[in-house]
C-alpha cells in the first residue's frame, strides 16, 4: 500500500496530467476553429463612407462570427473589379452597379446580390461664381470618370435643369470627391458633384451647394455588392455566411449610433462633426438598408442611364435580370427574419 504522502503525491500528479490533457484538447480545438475560417476576398473602389459597412462588418467581428477571413482589397475602376469577379481573385466586389449591368450586357455571368448605398449621396457644389444651376452654364465640372457611373448622373441631372452635354458645359475627370474638391480649390474646375461627407468639407471652405442629386434622381443605387453567378452557385453556403456579416453590419450601424459615429470617424479618416452628419444623412434616408437589400427600383434607373448611353432606348432587359437576392434572403431567415 502506498503511503499517505505517496497516495498524495500520485493524485496531485494524476489531476496534472488531467489538466494538461485538457488545456491541450481546449488549445488544439481553438486552433482547429481558427483554421477554419475560410478566406474570402472582397474588392471595394475606395476606402469611402458609403462603403463602411464593409469595414464595419470586419472591425467589429462579424465576418470572423461567420467563420470567414474577410481580405478586402482596394481595386480602382469598375472594369478592374469585373475582371477580378470573373478571374476568381475576389469573390464579391462593392462598386457602381453600372458596370455590372454592362457586363451582363457582355454576356458576363455577373449579379448583384445586395445592397450598399441605395441612393445617391452627391450634391452639386459650385465654385464661388457659380450659385445656381444656370450658372453652370458654360462651365467646366469636374467628374469621376467621363464614363462613370456617377458622370451618368451628373449629366441626367443637369439635362433635368436644363443644360445639355456637351453643348451647354464641359465634363472632366478629376477623380472621386476628395479629388475633386482639390480641383475646385485650385479653380481647374467650377463646379463638381461631390459627395457626402466631402460636400460638407466644401461648404465649410465657402463654395456653395447648388442642389442634391437625390433630388432630382430619387432612384438611383450609388453602389452594390456584386458576384459572379457560376461562382455563388457553387459556393452558395459561403456566400450566404459573407452576406449574414453585411446585414449585421448595417443592423449595427443602424442600432448603434455613438459607437458607429466614433468607428466611422477613425475607419474612413473623418472629422467627428462630418462621420456625425453622415451617419445620420445614411441612416435617416436609408441609403444603407439595415437589411442589407438591393433598391431595385434604383437599379431600374441605372438600367435606364445604360440604356441612354449605348443608344438602345427600349430594348434593355427589366432590372431583374441584373439583380439575384436569394443569397441575401436565405441569409435574413437564418438570422431569423428582416429587420423591424
Amino acid at each position: 500500500m502506498l503511503g499517505y504522502n505517496e497516495e498524495k503525491g500520485r493524485r496531485s500528479m494524476l489531476r496534472r496530467n488531467w489538466l494538461l490533457v485538457f488545456i491541450l484538447v481546449i488549445g488544439f480545438s481553438s486552433g482547429s476553429a481558427a483554421q477554419e475560417k475560410i478566406k474570402f476576398p472582397v474588392s471595394a473602389s475606395s476606402k469611402i463612407l458609403g462603403y463602411a459597412p464593409l469595414w464595419i462588418a470586419a472591425k467589429r467581428g462579424f465576418f470572423d462570427q461567420q467563420g470567414l477571413e474577410a481580405q478586402v482589397v482596394l481595386m480602382r475602376g469598375g472594369d478592374k473589379a469585373v475582371q477580378a469577379l470573373v478571374g476568381g481573385s475576389v469573390y464579391a466586389a462593392v462598386s457602381t452597379p453600372d458596370v455590372t449591368v454592362a457586363a451582363v450586357e457582355q454576356g458576363l455571368d455577373l449579379a448583384v446580390i445586395g445592397g450598399m448605398s441605395n441612393k445617391s449621396t452627391h450634391i452639386v457644389i459650385g465654385g464661388k461664381g457659380y450659385k445656381t444651376y444656370e450658372d453652370l452654364r458654360g462651365a467646366t465640372i469636374g467628374s469621376s470618370g467621363l464614363a462613370s457611373g456617377v458622370a451618368f448622373l451628373l449629366k441626367r441631372v443637369l439635362k433635368a435643369k436644363g443644360l445639355e452635354y456637351p453643348a451647354d458645359y464641359k465634363l472632366i475627370n478629376v477623380g472621386g470627391s476628395p479629388l475633386a474638391l482639390a480641383a475646385l480649390s485650385s479653380g481647374q474646375i467650377g463646379a463638381a458633384l461631390l459627395s457626402i461627407p466631402t460636400s460638407y468639407a466644401a461648404e465649410e471652405m465657402g463654395f456653395n451647394a447648388i442642389g442634391k442629386a437625390v433630388d432630382v434622381v430619387p432612384n438611383y443605387v450609388l453602389s452594390a455588392v456584386s458576384a459572379r453567378r457560376s461562382w455563388a452557385e457553387r459556393n452558395r453556403p459561403l456566400l450566404v455566411r459573407f452576406m449574414k456579416a453585411m446585414v449585421m453590419a448595417m443592423r449595427w450601424v443602424h442600432e448603434n449610433k455613438e459607437a458607429a459615429v466614433s468607428l466611422l470617424a477613425t475607419e474612413v479618416n473623418l472629422k467627428p462633426e462630418h462621420a456625425r452628419k453622415g451617419w445620420e444623412y445614411y441612416v435617416q434616408n436609408r441609403v444603407w438598408d439595415p437589411d442589407a437589400r438591393v433598391n431595385v427600383e434604383g437599379i431600374r434607373t441605372v438600367v435606364q442611364i445604360y440604356e441612354e448611353q449605348i443608344q438602345a432606348k427600349g430594348r434593355m432587359p427589366s432590372p431583374e435580370k441584373f439583380v439575384d437576392q436569394s443569397y441575401l434572403m436565405e441569409a435574413l431567415r437564418e438570422l431569423g427574419g428582416a429587420h423591424r
